[in-house]
This record gives structure tokens, C-alpha cells and sequence, in this order.
């Protein structure tokens, strides 16, 4: 495979992974269990790579420091989204707006610059996604709690920008990106878990059962989508990387209609298709 098809084909499959990821996080109902089975699942899937993982270099630790105290921001506040939102309502924010956050980041701290067509294009894709999430809450607490689903979702977006950088940076730092995949992945599953542990005291038990199918669906899905994205990471731009991955939300949005339910509509049909060409239009003026 080429090395300019490569990274493109990585990004699209780590898409769909993610995209399934999320939903069966959001299906059980259970978000914050279900969010913890899918984080332990992650950690314990790079066990077997720890003999091929050599120790990080001293210097890299505060970089994974960094990096693991973001993903818990991100993980957190993507609870809290899915919690209160549907997920055709949330993810398209939480994901969609992530490559703006990117930009900016990568633009003071990796030094990464877009040319004016990528930055149309990424504009375009980016309101495209907007479409999606626009809420559709006929009573006035339903668009109250709609609000609220949307706050969350944009500190999610903020948290995937925040950890696009600093995974960045941690993964270039190292002589092969598996080392941090592995150690972020050691250390991820930390935070979520002694909250779930804090939540749902003298019913622990009972609540991973009902989410456990689940949940290590989605950590599979979840390893395998992060693993191929820090990949991706160490061969082209961040923002291209996060650009492409979230191609999900149309993955997503398909798999809540089927799934969950949830309506797809004109509207948000039209917003892929938008999507879609903006982020061609990215890789094609890179």
C-alpha cells in the first residue's frame, strides 16, 4: 500500500471502529459502566504486547502523564454527552468539531499549518457536522436537556483536540508508537474505573454484568480504532488524522437509526454528503 493510502485507509477504519465503540457504550443505557468495561478492555488487550513494548524513554514520561490526564477529561466529559443526549444528537459535536480543536493546538504546539483549501474544506466539514447535532426537542425541557447533552459534547470535542496533540507528541517522541500505545492504554482505564467503583457502590457487580457483552465489544473496537490512529499520527498531520477519523459520525449516525432508533432524516443525509467532500477536499489540497 502506498505511504499517502496508508494513513487515509487507517483513519476510515479506526472511524468505523470508534463509531461502534460508542454506540455500544450508549446502547446498555448504563454509560458510565458500560465506558468502564470498554477502558479495562483497552488495557488489558495490550497485556500481551509487553514483552515487545520496551520501557519509555525517561524523558517521554511526562508526556504520557499529559496524555492519560486528558483522556480522562475526554472520557469524563463523553459520559456525561451520551448520558444526557442521543447519540445523533451528541457524537456528531463530541466528534465532529474535534478537528477545529486540532487545528488550533497543533497550530501553537506542533507547528502544524493548514493551507487555505484545507482550511475550507475542514470549515465545510465541520459546519456539516453541526447539521447533524442541531436539536430537535419539541418542549422546552427537552431543549433544556438537549443544551445541557450539547455542553458536554463540546468539552468532549475540546478533549479530542487536547489529546490529538499531546498523543502527537508523546508518540513522535518514541522510537516505535506501539510503546505508547501500550502505556496509555496501562494507565487509561484508571480513572473511569475508581469512579465506576465511587458511582455505583454495593452494586459494582451487578452493573458490569448487565454491560459486559457491551462493553468489550466496544473495547475491542475501541483498541483496535486507537491503536491504528496513533499509528496514522506518526505518518501524516494530527489534523488530518483527527479530520479523517471523524468520517464516524456518519457511521455513527447509521448505526443510531438502525440500532438505537434514532432518526437520520434529509437533512442529515445532506450534512454527510457535505462532510464527506469537505474532508476530500482537505486531503486533496494537502
Amino acid at each position: 500500500m502506498s505511504p499517502t493510502l496508508l494513513p487515509i485507509v487507517l483513519c476510515l477504519v479506526s472511524a468505523l471502529t470508534v463509531a461502534i465503540t460508542n454506540v455500544m457504550v450508549k446502547r446498555g443505557g448504563d454509560v458510565l459502566t458500560a465506558r468502564a468495561i470498554v477502558a479495562i478492555v483497552m488495557g488489558l488487550s495490550v497485556v500481551p504486547l509487553l514483552p515487545f513494548a520496551p520501557l519509555p524513554p525517561k524523558e517521554t514520561w511526562p508526556l504520557i502523564a499529559i496524555s492519560v490526564c486528558v483522556h480522562w477529561f475526554y472520557q469524563f466529559s463523553a459520559i456525561r454527552a451520551l448520558h444526557r443526549g442521543a447519540l445523533s444528537l451528541v457524537f456528531p459535536v463530541m466528534r465532529g468539531l474535534g478537528p477545529l480543536a486540532t487545528a488550533v493546538l497543533a497550530a501553537i504546539w506542533l507547528k502544524e499549518s493548514l493551507s487555505p483549501l484545507q482550511i475550507a474544506g475542514l470549515i465545510a466539514a465541520s459546519l456539516s457536522i453541526l447539521v447533524f447535532a442541531m436539536p430537535t426537542g419539541l418542549t422546552e425541557a427537552a431543549r433544556r436537556l438537549d443544551r445541557a447533552a450539547l455542553f458536554w459534547a463540546l468539552m468532549t470535542a475540546v478533549g479530542v483536540g487536547l489529546y490529538a496533540v499531546s498523543d502527537t507528541r508523546a508518540a513522535r517522541a518514541m522510537d516505535d508508537p506501539l510503546t505508547f500505545v501500550v502505556w496509555l492504554f496501562l494507565f487509561d482505564w484508571v480513572g473511569v474505573t475508581l469512579v465506576l467503583l465511587w458511582q455505583r457502590k454495593g452494586r459494582v457487580i451487578a452493573s458490569l454484568s448487565k454491560e459486559l457483552r457491551a462493553g468489550v465489544i466496544g473495547g475491542i473496537a475501541g483498541a483496535l480504532s486507537y491503536g491504528m490512529a496513533i499509528y496514522a499520527y506518526t505518518l501524516t498531520d494530527a489534523v488530518m488524522v483527527t479530520a479523517l477519523r471523524e468520517t464516524s459520525v456518519v457511521f455513527a449516525a447509521a448505526f443510531g437509526a438502525w440500532l438505537l432508533k434514532e432518526g437520520f432524516g434529509r437533512r442529515r443525509i445532506a450534512a454527510a454528503a457535505t462532510l464527506a467532500a469537505g474532508l476530500v477536499l482537505m486531503h486533496a489540497a494537502g
